[in-house]
């Protein structure tokens, strides 16, 4: 079903199924999957391929150029995966050269009005952008990450997976996974628990993941001393491993 009124390139891949709304502009290189829903004023620009059952909402701008002034029109592309919704005024740009060449987004995520998700960006799966938040150039959201509204993510920077970035928020370093970060700049404010209680963690993994967030967030002292305390609740739970292993490998340092 596209309306009369929308304009598709000839070169854009369309389901059958998919529903392209009034006014709409499907630009060249755009592949949609099966079950998506486009809706009225939305623009996608190529190389762009869209998966199945997303549905994007009104004067959402998708796969437009990077806002890089080292751009200067190289091909690069926009993954987006399956069961994605994209609200209100989104922007999610394409890659850079620089950056890989491509910004890749997983599946069943919420993309919520006036978000935007920069070049080169690698989300995971199920995560949640609120109202305005931002993503700046090259972030990495790992699954289940959640951003509050307006919160703000410098480039660069990763957020772990099942962590929290509160209200108004600015993270100008790693965010450790299952953590909550809060403020401008952001700081550390404990383990994401009541998140990880709604997803079925266990109460045991989730004291053992207080117990090295204490340590390695909020002690001072040496850190390979630190990780070595916690050998046992790593070698226990997978989630301490996980835990440690990426503040470990952080480039920019954590939110501490």
């Amino acid at each position: 079903m596209i309306h009369p009124t929308a304009i598709v390139d000839e070169s854009a891949t369309i389901a059958e199924d998919c529903d392209i709304g009034a006014y709409s502009i499907v630009g060249a290189d755009v592949s949609i999957g099966a079950g998506t829903t486009i809706g009225p004023h939305v623009v996608l620009k190529g190389p762009t391929s869209i998966g199945a059952g997303n549905r994007i909402f009104q004067f959402a701008s998708v796969g437009d150029d990077p806002q890089d002034l080292k751009y200067d029109g190289e091909l690069t592309t926009l993954e987006i995966g399956d069961g994605n919704t994209i609200r209100e005024f989104a922007t999610i740009n394409r890659g850079t050269e620089g950056g890989g060449g491509v910004t890749r987004i997983g599946n069943n995520n919420l993309f919520m009005a006036y978000i935007h998700v920069a070049h080169d960006c690698m989300i995971g799966n199920r995560i949640i952008m609120a109202n305005g938040a931002s993503l700046a150039g090259h972030v990495t959201v790992g699954d289940h990450a959640i951003l509050a509204g307006f919160a703000c993510v410098h480039q660069f920077c990763e957020v772990g997976e099942h962590a929290f970035v509160g209200l108004n928020s600015v993270a100008n370093r790693d965010v450790s996974p299952f953590t909550m970060a809060v403020g401008n700049y952001a700081e550390a404010k404990g383990i994401n628990k009541n998140g990880l209680r709604r997803r079925d963690f266990s109460e045991e993994a989730i004291q053992a993941l207080h117990r090295a967030y204490k340590v390695l967030l909020r002690q001072h002292g040496d850190r390979h001393e630190a990780i070595a305390s916690l050998a046992a609740e790593s070698s226990q739970y997978p989630e301490v491993a996980r835990f440690i292993s990426f503040i470990e490998k952080s480039e920019r340092g954590v939110v501490r």
